[in-house]
């Protein structure tokens, strides 16, 4: 969970209580909108009465805002996600270089604030409306905001005094510089500019930036407006199937803060702890339920519970911490999750067949992680509890109408009753209910709008790295690299499963240093077309993609698992390298057995979805 950021300084006690009232105030209504309009839709299409005029756009619209006003908390609190903790240089350089690294950073965003603005102003002198009573650019103008607070954020956090954060915000200026640079097409000038960057970001630089930058560098150089990653942005998070990202978050926030977390757990000790290694099989199955509210919200919330209960039933404490970690994406596969519903959108492939194929491929690996800690239990005489009939009812009477919360979202995602946005609106509403009205551990006037902030951080900071990268993704698309890369496949690789292999390298590696939602936007496009001409259906594709990609949150140097376990249980990345490394290689074994076995994924698709 994030913490509330400060508010600015130079503001009085009084001012700054209303800064954060507001900063939670706003994201909070945006998803309460958000979770209203859809259900009131489905309604009144349900009963044939007149719906909303403009409830989708709206809502779709609301998505925008919620991006970029989490991510100028995400900047304003320091929680922008990097390739590169900058944990290796001396600690007498680490401040001067965070400086010139924020400086870039704030600079790119500056230029994107920028670009952004142009594309606001286009479409205001354009005169579209996104209702009768909203002019479209209004709406769009949270972009030239955002990005503004972002860069203001980042030079904030530059350092920790006015003179440090003075030379960062030197780089609020590059806009300015580009009416003094040579015409376009040099190609010193992107060398140079792509070297900074990428030196940039092994040193700390957001990943946003990162994507963000070398994009603006690209389209500079081909003398393509600056605009056109803006408009890739906007058409992204503008889109109908994305505000069911946060709505789904939303619902896995208000879980956790209602204790969901806890009765659950309760459920599966209480079924599985009387196994052989059940403490371990629990923490697995536990994980992976919560996986899709987000890899990070399960190591974080479940990662201080769970680790105690290990080591106090005699499980070694290093083994302990790889099962967190390991299992803290095994639920990638499993709706609702974020990751498949990205893909399905981006890859034009069916979100129902998609969730359907990772079935079996998500119970093996939930399997395989749990043989080992079978394993491991019955090697340290690990204790077990004793069988309860009585107790395991009355837990899972106890969570109940927490365990119905699958049954509801399968019904909504495959039920046609509604939308993919539908669903997730029904899910929040339910949620909340269930917590606020039902266990009372959520309160809607104490908490409620806490978490909303919380949620709205953590979305934000991910859609803004997934709009930056959509642009970097769509001049890779115009450059042809695609059918660049479809021709040297098929001149050097002429076996389906040389390339199989080729590809769970790619993805492995990219897994390691890039988060999975970038990683589905820019490499996606690029391997569908490969894959197709080897005959791989598309939707055992996207399960090989999510499955290498959930490794990737286990590889080593930054796979994103390591260093939030690193940060939960302040541990050296070295030693939580070593306590992930027999999980790692048992999910290498599962993920190569979902590439070579096209079975496992294509057996429930061709039973239940059809061809």
């Amino acid at each position: 969970m994030t913490a509330l950021a400060e508010p600015p300084a130079g503001l009085s006690s009084a001012q700054g209580g209303s800064w954060i009232s507001l900063e939670r105030l706003i994201p909070a209504a945006a998803l309460t909108a958000m979770t209203l309009l859809p259900i009131t839709e489905m309604v009144s299409r349900q009963w044939r009465l007149p719906g909303i005029p403009g409830s989708t756009a709206v809502v779709q619209h609301l998505t925008l805002w919620i991006a970029f006003i989490g991510a100028a908390l995400a900047a304003r609190s320091g929680q922008l996600l990097s390739l590169s903790a900058n944990t290796f240089l001396p600690a007498r350089w680490a401040g001067r270089v965070r400086i010139c690294v924020s400086a870039v950073g704030a600079a790119i965003a500056m230029c994107l604030a920028w670009a952004a603005a142009s594309f606001v102003n286009a479409e205001r002198l354009g005169g579209d409306r996104l209702t009768a009573a909203i002019p479209r650019w209004v709406a769009q103008s949270a972009m030239p905001a955002g990005f503004l607070a972002v860069a203001l954020g980042i030079v904030w956090h530059a350092a920790p005094n006015r003179r440090g954060r003075l030379w960062a915000a030197l780089g609020l200026c590059l806009p300015l510089a580009f009416g003094f640079l040579p015409a376009p097409h040099s190609a010193v000038l992107l060398a140079a500019g792509i070297a900074v960057i990428l030196a940039a970001a092994l040193l700390g630089l957001p990943i946003f930036a990162t994507l963000g930058g070398i994009a603006l560098l690209l389209f500079w150089n081909a003398g393509v407006p600056a605009a056109a990653v803006p408009v890739e942005t906007y058409r992204l998070v503008a889109s109908p199937v994305l505000p069911s990202i946060p709505l789904f978050t939303f619902a896995g926030y208000l879980l956790v803060a209602g204790g969901a977390n806890l009765r659950l757990l309760r459920v599966y000790q209480a079924l599985l702890g009387w196994l052989p290694g059940g403490l371990a099989i629990t923490t697995a199955v536990v994980c992976a339920i919560f996986t899709w509210a987000g890899s990070g919200v399960t190591i974080l919330a479940m990662g201080g519970l769970l680790l105690p209960m290990l080591v106090r039933a005699r499980y070694p404490e290093n083994f302990s911490i790889g099962l967190i970690n390991a299992s803290g994406s095994l639920g990638l596969l499993f709706p609702p999750s974020l990751p498949v519903i990205l893909y399905g959108i981006y890859s034009r492939t069916p979100i129902d067949s998609l969730f359907v194929g990772g079935f079996l491929p998500g119970l093996l690996m939930i399997g395989l992680v749990s043989a080992w800690g079978v394993y491991q239990g019955v090697r340290n005489r690990a204790e077990r509890t004793r069988f309860s009939a009585d107790e395991a009812i009355q837990a899972a009477w106890a969570a109940k109408w927490e365990l119905a919360i699958p049954v509801i979202v399968l019904i909504g995602l495959f039920g046609g009753f509604g939308t993919l946005v539908e669903a997730g609106a029904i899910t929040v509403a339910y949620v909340f209910f269930v917590e606020c009205a039902v266990y009372k551990g959520l309160s809607a006037r104490r908490d409620y709008a806490g978490v909303a902030r919380e949620c709205a951080t953590v979305i934000g900071g991910v859609l803004l790295i997934v709009g930056v990268a959509v642009g970097f993704t769509n001049y890779l698309v115009d450059a042809q690299l695609p059918a660049l890369l479809i021709a040297w496949t098929q001149a050097h690789i002429h076996s389906k499963y040389a390339f199989l292999l080729l590809l769970n390298i790619v993805l492995l590696v990219k897994g390691s240093f890039m988060d999975v939602f970038s990683a589905i936007i820019v490499v996606a496009p690029l391997i569908t077309p490969i894959a197709a001409g080897f005959g791989i259906e598309p939707v055992q594709l996207g399960i090989i993609f999510l499955a290498n990609l959930e490794l990737g949150y286990l590889t080593p140097p930054v796979g994103m698992n390591l260093c939030l376990s690193a940060y939960r249980f302040q541990r050296p990345m070295a030693s939580v390298y070593r306590a992930t490394l027999p999980f790692y290689l048992i999910l290498l074994a599962g993920v190569l057995l979902i590439t070579y076995v096209p079975w496992i994924t294509m057996a429930p698709v061709h039973w239940f979805v059809g061809r």
